[in-house]
């Protein structure tokens, strides 16, 4: 598994990401550091977390995470330099009134101290890849689909924000910037403004990419391809529905397999569990048996050889399925597979969206 770019920094990191937002509640600390050690141990130098984790986010676990990978490091400081570690700074609030007291923007001030605030939790000098997790402006996002102007309102500029990450990246630390749940206007907008004014250059956006929610195909792999601009895919297996534990049983079946859109009432209500979104799993599940694939190798593999993709975020309570999701790199989807899963998104589109 050769290290790839992340853009046109420094930074290279293998196609294969820890993500760890499940650190801190469905995974506790020892089984996250030894999770942690077993990925290194796989050869995934990768990690991504973010200053809200672990989700769902609740006021009683916010930082966990970061706290638990700085234990980590401390407990094994050689390591810092064998890793590539990814966070974020969370946008404006989404009823979260625990960050930032609940501020409806994310100013220069804000960026600033919410780095200094992760670099002390992590236990590090320097963050690699510094992300914001979300656009302050008014965008549809986390399920929205539709971009209503009436919802605009006063915010901190793109300028003023790419100001506040070249302060960072002068003083050394964070090495490179990225974007997450972006848009086509976002990235072209960051890139423009930074070249403008001679301001770090956005390496990655993080956005879904999945089965179930390829919108990323309508023209922000465009975007991202001519600006030079790497893709880290989240939710490759669209929280769990495609692994097929949802296919023959409702999100409220006692006994159900564990995972979080059945563990929590908060996530029943996500894009990733509308009824559409998991009959289209279904689908797509049914079509990776009829071809002697296991649902989860199917799609991460779509990911693992996408060419939009420089990443793939990967989410894992187990050791097991650790093991599952690298297991799937290499795996192959034929001219013939690739063609009948367009087939069902051309009826289905992106219902995950």
């Amino acid at each position: 598994m050769q290290s790839i770019p992340l853009g046109r920094s420094e930074l290279r990191v293998t196609p294969i990401c820890l993500g760890t937002m499940v650190f801190g509640d469905q995974v506790n600390e020892a089984a996250a550091h030894s999770l942690l050690d077993h990925a290194l141990a796989r050869g995934i130098d990768f990690i991504d977390t973010a200053e809200m984790y672990s989700v769902p986010a609740r006021r009683e676990t916010y930082g966990a995470t970061e706290r638990i990978i700085g234990n980590w490091f401390a407990k094994r400081p050689s390591l810092r330099n064998k890793v590539v570690l990814a966070t974020k700074v969370a946008g404006p609030s989404r009823n979260m009134d625990w960050v930032r007291s609940g501020s409806s923007n994310l100013t220069a001030a804000d960026i600033l101290q919410a780095c200094d605030d992760s670099l002390k939790r992590l236990q590090t000098d320097h963050i690699d890849l510094y992300q914001i997790h979300w656009p302050n402006r008014n965008v549809p996002m986390f399920g929205g689909v539709y971009f209503d102007p009436r919802q605009d309102r006063e915010y901190s500029s793109i300028h003023e924000q790419l100001e506040a990450m070249g302060r960072l990246v002068k003083a050394g630390k964070v090495r490179a910037i990225g974007l997450s749940n972006e848009t086509p206007y976002g990235v072209g907008e960051f890139v423009r403004i930074a070249e403008q004014h001679a301001l770090p250059r956005i390496a990655t956006v993080q956005n879904p990419y999945a089965l179930v929610n390829r919108t990323l195909d309508n023209g922000l792999d465009e975007s991202m391809y001519r600006h030079d601009v790497s893709l880290l895919a989240y939710s490759p297996l669209a929280f769990g529905s495609l692994t097929g534990k949802y296919d023959e049983v409702g999100l409220d079946t006692p006994g159900q397999p564990p995972g979080r859109l059945a563990l929590f009432d908060s996530m029943k209500t996500q894009r990733w569990a509308r009824s559409d979104a998991l009959g289209a799993a279904r689908e797509y599940n049914a079509l990776a048996r009829a071809h002697n694939l296991t649902p989860a190798q199917m799609a991460l593999a779509f990911c693992y050889t996408n060419w939009r993709v420089a990443s793939t975020i990967i989410g894992v309570t187990t050791r097991e399925q650790l093991d599952e999701n690298i297991d799937a790199w290499g795996t192959q989807l034929s001219p013939e597979l690739l063609a009948k899963i367009d087939a069902i998104r051309w009826r289905l589109r992106d219902p995950a969206q």
